[in-house]
């Protein structure tokens, strides 16, 4: 693979990871068109994963430090008798989000046969899921009004929009911010409020999944994958801009219409990967 290859995948894994369209079902079909090795592809979209995070943590920088000094309000919360700050509540929600997703996701890395993690990231199951949780995200949305905020979340919410994760984590084309979207919708949340907790409640995931390709980059063979750290570091900056640029475009989107867009988007995609996918296999 070329730095240029590289830098495509990069561009698609920053644009799409916040969007609800499925980053890894793109970076999935990219790196298949490149005809990069499932290791080195899942290699590279864990480096952008630092480059989308960091994006994350700029732009909700104040969520993210409210959360971090509501952690230690959390530490201290058994031997406190006042209510939890708004700080601790949403650092409580990101914590109780996370456990069931890593679970899993551990669990599909390391026990699934390869054989079963081969055909699950084939071109008809990006296609399947792309369109069935597309079409999730439009029941969800479209259910009625809803306008519950930050301040109405449970811990019980918390906990079941972080499980949905699980379901990404197995099934490329599922995206990890649609579903969670799509969860928080169903139990009520704004629109921009659950696009908002589903990226903060995904800063654990991709933290460990960029720690995760920042160690292969380091202690890999030059001769075993396509990674390079210097070339690591180009994937994550432009990972990292174009990760800002769609988070903006995101949210200030969701400020004035719906989903719809997306699940579109994501119904067009689909149709083309099932029509296309036959004659892909001819030439």
């Amino acid at each position: 693979m070329s730095l240029l290859q590289l830098a495509i995948i990069a561009l698609l894994q920053g644009t799409t990871e916040w969007l609800p369209v499925s980053s890894s079902g793109h970076v999935l079909l990219a790196a298949g068109f490149f005809e990069a090795s499932p290791g080195d592809e899942l290699l590279i979209n864990a480096v952008s994963n630092l480059g989308t995070l960091l994006a994350m943590l700029i732009y909700f920088r104040k969520d993210v430090t409210s959360a971090i000094a509501g952690g230690f309000e959390l530490v201290a919360a058994p031997v406190s008798k006042s209510p939890l700050s708004k700080g601790a509540r949403l650092a409580a929600a990101v914590i109780v989000a996370t456990p069931v997703a890593v679970l899993v996701a551990f669990a599909y890395e390391k026990f699934l046969p390869e054989s079963m993690l081969e055909s699950m990231r084939s071109i008809y199951v990006v296609a399947a899921t792309t369109i069935i949780f597309g079409a999730l995200l439009w029941w969800a949305d479209a259910k009625g009004a809803r306008d519950r905020r930050e301040e109405d979340m449970t811990m019980w919410h918390a906990f079941l929009i972080g499980a949905t994760q699980a379901i990404a984590a197995i099934l490329p084309g599922t995206s990890r911010s649609g579903i969670t979207m799509t969860a928080a919708r169903a139990f009520g949340y704004d629109r921009t409020e659950a696009a908002r907790f589903s990226m903060l409640i995904g800063a654990p995931i991709l933290a460990a999944a960029g720690l995760y390709g920042a160690m292969g980059l380091v202690t890999a063979d030059a001769t075993e994958t396509v990674l390079t750290l210097k070339d690591g570091l180009i994937v994550a900056s432009i990972a990292f801009i174009t990760g800002l640029a769609s988070i903006w475009f995101l949210m200030s989107l969701l400020s004035r219409m719906s989903f719809l867009p997306f699940v579109l988007y994501r119904f067009a995609l689909g149709a083309v990967l099932i029509l296309g996918s036959p004659l892909v296999g001819l030439l």
